[in-house]
């Protein structure tokens, strides 16, 4: 991002249709993107590259719940020392396995989705990572046992439908479930992070596979949906500044309907199922604060058997699938996600067991 970027720079309606467009064809050649919005090609990369580097907006590549069958997303609030966030927040910046990091009110300080192989992991990282990082005075986990809705189908919504049309016409039809990656999915990935839009054969060079295996792995990844896209936009600049999280209880039964219901919400951003008593997390995006009191008066309208129990408002977003963001929203750099490996955290939980295999001796 310019340092020197102004607070005040703004969107044109030109910059909110090449989002959208980006949302719906993120790895889509200039020439099909120009067309849909009525501009030459070069027109369209220019802005999309001054975007880029304003950090206004930018594309998020993401596996799809990391592709592992067993792999665990938890939602985790963190309680920080007073005087002590900002430094807790710093060190857990750069940890590969965490999606959204967030600064928000209410009755946690931090609240966290991060991505971990299996229950084990999830255990040591809450154990001897989060436990033992100085300024944390407690946290609360939850796993979230199904997610519903993800941040890569929020829109814009700048198009017409014609417009649209052309974007998504000759996509790949989703023929199965994510399969787990393997060493050359996960490079490929990586070059990825930080420009979903690179081509074959520069990712080729950056990986040293071929452009031939590069082009295969792709379609492949697209195809079985193991790869998640985002066309990211600052918030303070999309028309949708407040993210709100609420955090809801819902009879097992009524799931289904109620998902169907809120995914047709152009304000709902995530939703999951929670293995706590708050069985629902719900993170919207709206207009303004004043319009959280409408919004949950709709839900309690439309969804009378949704109870909603405990909200926050994002006060600074701080990471957002893998980006870290500035306290207005915009683009600072990547951090390429990944399931978290410490080898100190791994040696902590060694001496542990150690310890009870000697007490059970």
């Amino acid at each position: 991002m310019d340092a020197d970027l102004p607070e005040s720079v703004t969107l044109d309606e030109l910059d909110y249709q090449l989002v959208t467009a980006l949302q719906l064809a993120p790895r889509g050649d200039w020439q099909r993107i120009g067309a849909a919005l009525g501009v030459d090609a070069s027109t369209v990369a220019r802005r999309w590259g001054r975007l880029r580097r304003s950090g206004l907006a930018w594309l998020s590549c993401l596996p799809a719940q990391m592709a592992i069958p067993s792999a665990v997303l938890a939602v985790i609030e963190v309680d920080c020392v007073a005087g002590r966030l900002p430094e807790v927040a710093a060190g857990l910046a750069d940890d590969a396995n965490i999606v959204t990091l967030e600064h928000v009110t209410g009755s946690r300080d931090l609240l966290i989705q991060a991505a971990f192989t299996d229950h084990a992991q999830l255990a040591r990282y809450l154990s001897f990572r989060l436990g033992m990082l100085r300024g944390v005075a407690a946290s609360r986990t939850q796993i979230a046992v199904t997610v519903h809705i993800e941040g890569s189908r929020w829109r814009l919504d700048r198009l017409s439908e014609p417009s649209r049309k052309l974007l998504t016409e000759g996509r790949p039809v989703a023929t199965g479930s994510p399969r787990p990656f393997g060493a050359e999915d996960l490079r490929i990935m990586h070059a990825l992070s930080d420009d979903p839009r690179q081509s074959a054969v520069r990712i080729a060079e950056r990986t040293g596979l071929s452009p031939t295996t590069v082009r295969r792995r792709l379609e492949r990844l697209d195809t079985d949906r193991s790869i998640v896209y985002r066309a990211e936009v600052a918030r303070y600049v999309s028309g949708f500044p407040i993210s709100v999280s609420l955090w809801g209880t819902l009879p097992p039964g009524e799931t289904g309907r109620v998902v169907g219901r809120l995914s047709g919400m152009r304000e709902t951003r995530f939703c999951a199922s929670l293995s706590g008593p708050a069985n629902l997390l719900l993170v919207v995006w709206l207009r303004s604060v004043q319009e959280i009191a409408a919004f949950e008066a709709r839900l309690g309208a439309q969804l009378p058997e949704l109870t909603v129990i405990d909200r926050s408002i994002a006060l600074w977003v701080m990471k957002l699938g893998g980006h870290l963001l500035d306290p207005l929203g915009r683009n600072l750099r990547t951090v390429p996600l990944d399931f978290w490996d410490d080898p100190v955290s791994d040696a902590a939980e060694g001496e542990l067991l150690a310890r009870l295999r000697q007490a059970g001796g």
